[in-house]
Parts: structure tokens; C-alpha cells; sequence
């Protein structure tokens, strides 16, 4: 028995040592890419560092100067609102492309693809393509907008007042498509027994969508409420691309500003001082979610 015994513990041994070394070039990658620059960048954080030579301590600095300035403080309240219009606007579009796809009217698998087309369209093109439409003088949207009649059409990306809502609605518009496959395969995991027996108990169409679809929905709702939430304050891409920040400081979120300091200024303590309190926002937001998703999350 003893044999058998050490016999077993050896083979628990190899294959241990087998799963570990599997995992070993991800974890050496992880290590290098990403555990590493964490650490780096959070020590950063307490310096007065620019990119070349040694650095200086100055403590809590860099955090002090993020509350006392003023342009940060735009753009974290650009963010707030880009992030409170674009999750709940795409949200709403993306549930409905997924029922109107589910419902399987006819040409269904077309729209679909055509729904989702723009999220596997680069983004520098989608920028690109946007900033021409939305162009207040030779722009496609304006001259449609002059030929019904409206003599002075929004500025849009021109106009400070406008700007940001235009990104906004580019965002909402690139990010639907990939949303409606995430909750179409939600729908489509929902028993059809659930609707037949609403529907002879009488539920009309309305009815069962609010009984049924939503809160059989509720937990890929929540994670697509999550990723929503992250990827809104990690915008980056669609503000360089179309506004680079402005006009003036309209559409300046913290991404950008990070960027701005880091790669610009070479501000690189404070850039990650504002990167830091970034990832502290995400978490607190994620973690309030996770903490109130029992009251409205419904699991079979």
C-alpha cells in the first residue's frame, strides 16, 4: 500500500509540475507586461519623474496637484457624462437590436451582421469617416440638414457646445453592434416554456417582456453593464481621432489627459497619479455594482 501510495504522490507531482509549466510563458508574460509596470507605475506615482534621469520623492504631490487642477477637473466631469449618456444609450440600443433580431422578422441574419459590422471596423476609420460626416461646412450631415430647410445646422465636432455629444453618439453607435450579440445569446438561453405559459395565463407582449425577458436577462445585463462602465472610462481612441480634446477643453476625458501629461508633457508622476485614481474609480464603481447586483439580478 505504501508503494501504491508514493507511487500516486509522484504522479501528482508530474502532472502538477505538467499544469504549471502549460501556465508558465503566460505567467512570465504577465509578469513582465503587466505586474511589473503596475508596480512601477504606482511608485512613479510618488515622483517627480519625466522620462529621463533618476526621479524625486515628493510623496502625496501629484495627488494634491490632480484636485487643485482645474483642467482635470473638466475632464473628469466630461467623463462622468460621456460615461452617464453612452452606457445606459447603448444599452438601450443594443437590448433592442437584440429583440428585433430574436424576434426572427425577416432578414434577420442580415441585420444582424450589419448591426455588428461596426464593431469589427477600425476604429481610426470610424473616426475618420465621422469626422468627415460631421464636418459643418462640407460635411454630408449638414448639407442634408440645409436641403430640408434648416438654414444654421449644429457645428457638431466645431462647436463646444455639441462636440462631445457627437463623439457620444459615434460611441454609442460603434459599440451596440458588439452588445446585441452578448445579449442576443442572453435571449436566446431564456425557456420558451417561460413565454408559452405566460402567454396562456394571458400576458400580453408588453407584459411578458417585463416579467420575463428582462429579469431572465438581468445577469448578462450586469456584465454588460460592467464592461459598459470600464470601457466608457477608457475612452481614448475616438477623442484623439476626432476632437483631439477639443474644441477648447469640451471633450477632454481622463484617458486624454493622461496622455496628454505622460507622452506630451512628459509629466510622467503626475500622468500616472491620474492613471492611479482612475483605476481606483473603476473599481469603486464595479464594486458597488457587484455589491447592489442582488437586488436586481435574477439567476435561474
Amino acid at each position: 500500500m505504501s508503494g501504491q501510495k508514493v507511487a500516486k504522490k509522484r504522479k501528482f507531482k508530474k502532472e502538477w509540475l505538467k499544469g504549471y509549466l502549460f501556465i508558465m510563458p503566460n505567467f512570465i508574460g504577465f509578469f513582465i507586461f503587466m505586474a511589473v509596470p503596475i508596480v512601477m507605475g504606482l511608485f512613479i506615482s510618488f515622483t517627480d519623474y519625466n522620462g529621463f534621469g533618476f526621479s524625486k520623492f515628493v510623496g502625496l504631490s501629484n495627488y494634491i496637484k490632480m484636485f487643485q487642477d482645474e483642467y482635470f477637473q473638466v475632464s473628469f466631469f466630461n467623463n462622468l457624462l460621456y460615461t452617464l449618456v453612452t452606457v445606459p444609450g447603448t444599452i438601450i440600443a443594443s437590448l433592442l437590436l437584440a429583440v428585433a433580431v430574436n424576434a426572427g422578422i425577416k432578414g434577420s441574419g442580415l441585420f444582424k451582421t450589419m448591426f455588428f459590422f461596426p464593431t469589427i471596423t477600425s476604429m481610426v476609420a470610424v473616426g475618420i469617416v465621422w469626422a468627415l460626416i460631421f464636418n459643418p461646412y462640407t460635411g454630408p450631415l449638414n448639407q442634408i440638414l440645409q436641403s430640408l430647410g434648416i438654414e444654421n445646422p449644429p457645428m457638431w465636432l466645431a462647436s463646444s457646445d455639441t462636440a462631445l455629444w457627437s463623439v457620444m453618439l459615434v460611441a454609442i453607435w460603434k459599440n451596440a453592434g458588439y452588445y446585441m450579440v452578448i445579449l442576443l445569446a442572453g435571449l436566446q438561453s431564456i425557456p420558451s416554456q417561460l413565454y408559452e405559459a405566460a402567454q396562456i395565463d394571458g400576458a400580453g407582449a408588453v407584459k411578458r417582456f417585463f416579467k420575463i425577458t428582462l429579469p431572465m436577462l438581468s445577469p448578462t445585463m450586469f456584465m454588460v453593464v460592467i464592461l459598459n462602465i470600464i470601457s466608457s472610462f477608457q475612452v481614448f481612441d475616438l477623442i484623439n481621432i476626432m476632437t483631439e480634446g477639443g474644441p477648447g477643453r469640451s471633450t477632454n476625458v481622463l484617458v486624454y489627459r493622461i496622455y496628454q501629461e505622460g507622452f506630451q508633457q512628459l509629466e510622467f508622476g503626475y500622468a500616472s497619479a491620474m492613471a492611479y485614481f482612475l483605476f481606483l474609480i473603476v473599481l469603486i464603481v464595479t464594486l458597488i455594482q457587484f455589491k447592489g447586483q442582488k437586488k436586481w439580478v435574477t439567476y435561474m
